[in-house]
């Protein structure tokens, strides 16, 4: 039967949504916040605030003491037991962590590893850690599901992994096999659109609303881009929208062709951007077998000459490649995470300052780059967002 019941359950299971993605999103916020953001009255959000806590989605708090003008009004604030799992397999490495509602990173662990993980042994590997941590740190947390983001293109409308060429994974149900050997609901995304969707809610982008993302790791470099009303050629308007393309296979910007700019600064005939600025390069340079981003970030601060020579080529193709992109969708951002962050972070003013001089004007005077600022946690959070996302939807489904 369908009528007025179905339709008052339809609408506050919408209000409970905008509710928690307020909570989930902006953090600790006010219940005099959440009446103002979603327009409906402070009885209404009251109730709905009380739905949540039931259901363990949220707590309130007593509101700031120092707060001396008007009502006081409680805080309402995510709960810290309902968390998602995220996973990021690369070349070198598997890293999982749980993430807490409202973005927060509460465990995590990094496996290296002396071979490329096959997607069996990727599943395997997680689900080992997941029943570690419902054994014992995670014992009273809700474990809603998985996320995982992938260095590889992946389908977007059923997740399949369609070619991750440094994983050696091709049209591999990497959801299923987590799913069957660990029991959580998972959902499979390209990484560096992940680490996007990530630093646009939660980082250095999320003041800002056109934006473009390249991550660089292990197994390339790939990006992502958030147009939230943007016009695009003919007129569609993507309103915080991660731009995925007709299969969700976009942002590949290691593909292209690399922007050379100074002759010699070619090190691989015929090769793509990533050939070009390579991770696996840098650590060859200041002779480390491998390690995280920490360890390289490190590594190149107090770098020979001779490495400064190669940091200096790669931010040469770096910031021509990031030009081109300004040029053509005029971001109001660009973020740079992994070890594209780290070349940039030698000398930030002069690389930013390398990237507007080869703009068109106009653009080049609205442009920040920026780092990520969620660092090593961004993709993460992104990949624990998949999972997030299908909760505010429907948080008592």
């Amino acid at each position: 039967m369908t009528g007025r019941g179905s339709n008052v359950e339809g609408v506050r299971r919408a209000n409970l949504g905008a509710i928690l993605r307020l909570v989930h999103h902006a953090g600790p916020i006010s219940r005099a916040a959440l009446t103002q953001h979603t327009g409906l009255n402070r009885s209404t959000v009251g109730d709905l605030v009380a739905t949540l806590a039931d259901g363990g989605l949220v707590e309130e708090r007593d509101p700031d003491p120092t707060r001396r003008v008007g009502r006081p009004s409680p805080t309402v604030v995510p709960s810290d037991d309902v968390v998602g799992i995220a996973v990021n397999p690369e070349v070198d490495a598997l890293e999982v962590g749980a993430v807490a509602l409202g973005g927060t990173v509460r465990l995590r662990v990094r496996q290296e590893v002396d071979h490329v993980l096959s997607p069996d042994e990727t599943a395997s590997r997680v689900a080992a850690v997941v029943d570690e941590w419902r054994a014992g740190a995670l014992r009273e947390a809700r474990i809603l599901g998985a996320g995982v983001a992938v260095p590889g293109l992946v389908r977007a409308s059923d997740g399949i992994v369609r070619n991750a060429p440094h994983l050696g994974w091709r049209d591999v149900d990497l959801a299923g096999a987590v799913q069957r050997e660990s029991g959580l609901v998972t959902d499979v995304g390209n990484d560096a659109s992940l680490g996007a969707v990530a630093e646009w809610l939660f980082g250095a982008a999320r003041d800002h609303s056109d934006v473009v993302y390249l991550n660089g790791g292990a197994s390339g470099i790939g990006g992502g881009v958030i147009l939230r009303g943007a016009s695009i050629g003919g007129g569609v308007i993507l309103r915080g929208a991660s731009i995925g393309g007709a299969g969700g296979y976009a942002g590949e910007w290691g593909q292209n062709q690399p922007s050379l700019g100074v002759d010699g600064d070619r090190r691989v005939p015929g090769g793509v951007l990533e050939d070009e600025v390579n991770r696996a390069r840098l650590l060859a340079a200041v002779g480390l077998p491998g390690g995280d981003d920490d360890a390289l970030s490190g590594a190149l601060a107090g770098a020979s000459d001779e490495v400064a020579a190669e940091v200096e080529r790669q931010r040469r193709v770096l910031q021509s490649t990031l030009a081109n992109a300004a040029n053509v969708l005029n971001p109001s951002m660009i973020v740079l995470g992994g070890f594209l962050a780290d070349l940039r972070g030698i000398g930030t003013d002069a690389f930013d300052g390398g990237v507007r001089a080869q703009m068109l004007d106009a653009p080049a005077e609205e442009l920040t780059v920026s780092a990520a600022a969620l660092g090593r946690d961004r993709l993460l959070i992104g990949a624990a967002e998949r999972v997030f996302e299908r909760l505010v939807s429907d948080p008592l489904g």
